[in-house]
C-alpha cells in the first residue's frame, strides 16, 4: 500500500514540476515570429546567396581559384582584335566573352573567400537566404546573359580566328626565302 501511494505521489510530484515550467512560460511574452510574413532581423555582415554582376565581369578566374570547395565555375572565350566589349563599371577594359559563369549552391560552404578577390567587385554576398529547391540540380545558378547561339557563335568565330592566324603561320613558313648572293656573304 506504501508503494502504490509512493507511485501516486511521484507522478504528481513529476506533473506539477513539468506543469511548474508551463506556466512560467505561460504569462511571459513570446518571442516566437510568424516566419512567412515577418522576417528576422539578420546581422549586418551575414553571407548568404551569391550573387555576380556579370556585367563588370572580366573572366579573370580570381573567384573561382579561391574557392576551397570548386562551385564556382567559368569558361570564357577571348575576343577577336576588332571587337568591342565595353568596360565594366570602373573602367576596366573587357577582353573575354564569358559564355558560362555557373555557382552550384548545393556545393557552396558561403564562406565568402571568392569575393576578396574579385578586381572588379563584381561577385559579392546579398541578403538573400530563402532559395530552397525540390531538386538538387536547381541550385545551379547560371549568370552568363549570352544565348546558346551566341555562345556558340563566339566560340566558333575564335576557332575560325586561330586556324586562320596558324595558316598564315604555315604559310609564310613554307614560303620560299630570298637567295644571299655570294657578294652579300662575303661583305657580312
Amino acid at each position: 500500500m506504501k508503494e502504490y501511494f509512493g507511485n501516486i505521489f511521484t507522478a504528481l510530484y513529476t506533473i506539477f514540476v513539468g506543469m511548474k515550467i508551463t506556466f512560467k512560460h505561460l504569462f511571459v511574452p513570446s518571442v516566437t515570429i510568424q516566419y512567412p510574413t515577418v522576417k528576422p532581423q539578420l546581422p549586418e555582415r551575414e553571407r548568404n546567396r551569391l550573387y555576380v554582376n556579370i556585367d563588370d565581369c572580366i573572366g579573370c578566374d580570381q573567384c573561382a581559384r579561391a574557392c576551397p570547395v570548386s562551385c564556382i565555375t567559368i569558361e570564357t572565350v577571348k575576343a577577336l582584335p576588332g571587337e568591342d566589349l565595353g568596360k565594366t563599371s570602373n573602367g576596366k577594359k573587357k577582353a573575354l566573352w564569358i559564355p558560362s559563369f555557373q555557382i552550384d549552391f548545393a556545393k557552396c560552404c558561403y564562406c565568402q573567400l571568392c569575393v576578396f578577390p574579385c578586381p572588379t567587385e563584381c561577385i559579392y554576398m546579398t541578403d538573400v537566404y530563402e532559395f530552397s529547391e525540390l531538386e538538387r540540380g536547381n541550385l545551379i545558378y547560371n549568370f552568363s546573359t549570352l544565348t546558346l547561339e551566341e555562345k556558340q557563335e563566339k566560340r566558333d568565330n575564335l576557332a575560325k580566328f586561330n586556324a586562320e592566324k596558324e595558316a598564315e603561320k604555315l604559310k609564310a613558313a613554307s614560303a620560299p626565302k630570298p637567295e644571299i648572293k655570294k657578294d652579300q656573304q662575303e661583305e657580312k
